[in-house]
Protein backbone atom coordinates (compact mmCIF):
# COMPACT_ATOMS: atom_id res chain seq x y z
CA UNK A 1 0.00 0.00 0.00
CA UNK A 2 2.47 2.88 -1.22
CA UNK A 3 1.19 6.37 -1.60
CA UNK A 4 1.62 9.53 -3.86
CA UNK A 5 2.84 12.81 -2.48
CA UNK A 6 2.37 15.71 -5.63
CA UNK A 7 0.90 18.86 -5.33
CA UNK A 8 -1.82 19.08 -8.64
CA UNK A 9 -1.63 21.56 -11.52
CA UNK A 10 -3.55 24.35 -11.78
CA UNK A 11 -6.70 23.99 -13.94
CA UNK A 12 -5.82 24.69 -17.78
CA UNK A 13 -9.34 26.53 -18.21
CA UNK A 14 -9.10 29.37 -15.85
CA UNK A 15 -6.14 31.23 -15.30
CA UNK A 16 -6.83 30.84 -11.39
CA UNK A 17 -4.27 28.92 -9.15
CA UNK A 18 -7.46 27.33 -6.92
CA UNK A 19 -6.68 24.00 -5.59
CA UNK A 20 -3.08 23.88 -6.70
CA UNK A 21 -1.11 25.17 -3.79
CA UNK A 22 -1.51 22.30 -1.13
CA UNK A 23 0.01 19.08 -1.48
CA UNK A 24 -1.91 15.85 -1.86
CA UNK A 25 -1.42 12.54 -0.80
CA UNK A 26 -3.15 9.51 -2.43
CA UNK A 27 -3.31 5.55 -1.69
CA UNK A 28 -1.78 3.61 -4.85
CA UNK A 29 -4.14 1.08 -6.08
CA UNK A 30 -3.73 -2.50 -4.77
CA UNK A 31 -6.11 -4.37 -5.92
CA UNK A 32 -7.77 -4.06 -10.01
CA UNK A 33 -11.15 -2.34 -10.19
CA UNK A 34 -13.87 -4.96 -11.08
CA UNK A 35 -17.22 -4.41 -13.00
CA UNK A 36 -20.24 -5.29 -11.63
CA UNK A 37 -21.99 -7.56 -14.34
CA UNK A 38 -25.69 -6.36 -13.08
CA UNK A 39 -25.28 -2.17 -13.46
CA UNK A 40 -22.03 -1.62 -15.08
CA UNK A 41 -20.64 0.42 -12.75
CA UNK A 42 -16.76 -0.31 -11.39
CA UNK A 43 -15.74 -0.83 -7.74
CA UNK A 44 -13.38 -2.17 -5.75
CA UNK A 45 -13.13 -3.10 -2.32
CA UNK A 46 -9.68 -1.07 -1.40
CA UNK A 47 -11.32 1.50 0.36
CA UNK A 48 -7.75 3.38 0.78
CA UNK A 49 -8.65 4.69 -2.56
CA UNK A 50 -11.30 6.71 -1.08
CA UNK A 51 -8.67 8.63 0.89
CA UNK A 52 -7.00 11.79 0.18
CA UNK A 53 -5.20 13.74 2.39
CA UNK A 54 -4.18 17.76 1.96
CA UNK A 55 -1.44 19.33 3.18
CA UNK A 56 0.11 22.60 3.38
CA UNK A 57 3.43 21.85 2.86
CA UNK A 58 5.43 18.77 1.34
CA UNK A 59 7.50 18.04 4.84
CA UNK A 60 3.46 17.74 6.31
CA UNK A 61 2.75 15.34 4.15
CA UNK A 62 6.09 13.39 4.59
CA UNK A 63 6.10 13.50 8.39
CA UNK A 64 2.17 11.87 8.28
CA UNK A 65 3.42 9.49 5.82
CA UNK A 66 6.48 8.22 7.91
CA UNK A 67 4.24 8.56 11.51
CA UNK A 68 1.98 6.21 10.34
CA UNK A 69 4.55 3.93 8.16
CA UNK A 70 3.11 4.58 5.03
CA UNK A 71 5.46 4.17 1.94
CA UNK A 72 4.94 6.90 -0.18
CA UNK A 73 7.05 8.01 -3.27
CA UNK A 74 7.08 11.95 -4.59
CA UNK A 75 6.11 13.67 -7.43
CA UNK A 76 8.17 17.00 -7.15
CA UNK A 77 6.01 20.14 -8.13
CA UNK A 78 5.80 21.00 -11.84
CA UNK A 79 6.21 24.97 -11.61
CA UNK A 80 5.43 26.39 -15.06
CA UNK A 81 7.41 28.87 -17.30
CA UNK A 82 5.82 32.66 -17.50
CA UNK A 83 5.42 33.31 -21.12
CA UNK A 84 6.50 36.87 -21.39
CA UNK A 85 3.73 38.32 -24.34
CA UNK A 86 3.39 41.60 -25.80
CA UNK A 87 0.51 42.54 -27.86
CA UNK A 88 2.47 44.83 -30.32
CA UNK A 89 4.35 41.58 -31.48
CA UNK A 90 1.24 40.49 -32.83
CA UNK A 91 1.69 43.50 -35.71
CA UNK A 92 5.66 43.05 -36.13
CA UNK A 93 6.64 42.44 -39.56
CA UNK A 94 9.38 39.78 -39.20
CA UNK A 95 6.39 37.02 -37.65
CA UNK A 96 7.33 33.74 -38.44
CA UNK A 97 2.98 33.26 -39.61
CA UNK A 98 1.22 35.86 -40.96
CA UNK A 99 -1.29 37.56 -38.62
CA UNK A 100 -5.06 36.65 -39.82
CA UNK A 101 -8.80 36.67 -38.34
Amino acid sequence: MTARIYRPARNAMQSGKGKSKQWILVHEATTPRSIDPLMGYTSSSDMNQQVRLSFETLEEAEAYAKRNGIPYSVQPAHEPTPKRVSYPDNFRSDRKTPWTH
